[in-house]
């Protein structure tokens, strides 16, 4: 008999907006389109449930082994603190890495300021990455790393700003892109949904704010390649 493949779990931040928490469970039902068969099921770790302690509690009382894939753009305190203490006790249930960075996120990125009539070829136009921000400096180090990999197909600048926690805010990173000379400072949305960080973007003294990422079938490729990692590999490669 052939072994079930461990749940997937998308484990999301959770938002009180319905617009986002269509396009999360969205994307979740994306990747399982991708892998027919594969069993997929959603936890938030904050503002919605289920919460990610009960659903990885609920598959480990079945005895069902499972990934949670943290639907996170960096890795802060709910990949390193939440979701890694909820799989801590659940034998056969592993944590992957957060979604970010990758450079298909950043080529995600890019076509949202295309879409927004941002030019790329444009040296004074500046994008400040707008990231919901964390206290943890590996959160920083890996919003800091995709704005790296969008600076290499970006002329202008390409800096960081935040909602939260980080420094600078993305109102500072804004005036600061203004400061150093750019006449089009552009606001790239470094969310997965809109929700309450994305609302207060349009206040932070930007020409243009981009959409966030989702939806986007590169989001669900990403999402699987975790889940592929934390497992050891796709069916075909084992």
């Amino acid at each position: 008999m052939t072994a079930q493949p461990p749940v997937l779990v998308a484990c999301a931040h959770g938002t009180r907006n319905p617009t986002g928490r269509r396009l999360i469970a969205e994307l979740a039902l994306a990747a399982r389109a991708l892998r027919p068969g594969l069993v997929t099921t959603a936890a938030f770790v904050d503002v919605q449930p289920p919460t990610v302690v009960d659903v990885v509690a609920g598959l480990s009382a079945d005895d069902r082994a499972a990934v949670v894939v943290p639907l996170l753009l960096s890795g802060g305190y709910h990949v390193h603190v939440d979701i890694a203490q909820a799989v801590a006790g659940a034998p056969g249930t592993v944590a992957a890495r957060p979604l970010g960075p990758d450079p298909r996120l950043a080529a995600v990125l890019h076509d949202r300021l295309v879409e927004a009539g941002a030019d790329p070829r444009d040296p004074l136009t500046a994008v400040v990455l707008a990231a919901a921000g964390s206290s943890d400096p590996r959160s920083v180090a890996d919003v800091e790393n995709t704005a790296g990999l969008l600076q290499r197909s970006w002329a202008g600048p390409v800096t960081t700003g935040y909602g939260s926690a980080a420094q600078p805010p993305v109102p500072d990173a804004v005036a600061a892109a203004r400061r150093a000379g750019a006449e089009r400072v552009v606001v790239a949305s470094y969310l997965l949904a809109p929700g309450h960080f994305h609302d207060k973007l349009g206040g932070a003294g930007a020409d243009v704010v981009t959409a966030p990422l989702l939806p986007d079938e590169r989001i669900a490729a990403v999402l699987l390649d975790r889940y592929d990692a934390a497992t050891g590999g796709p069916p075909s490669a084992r």
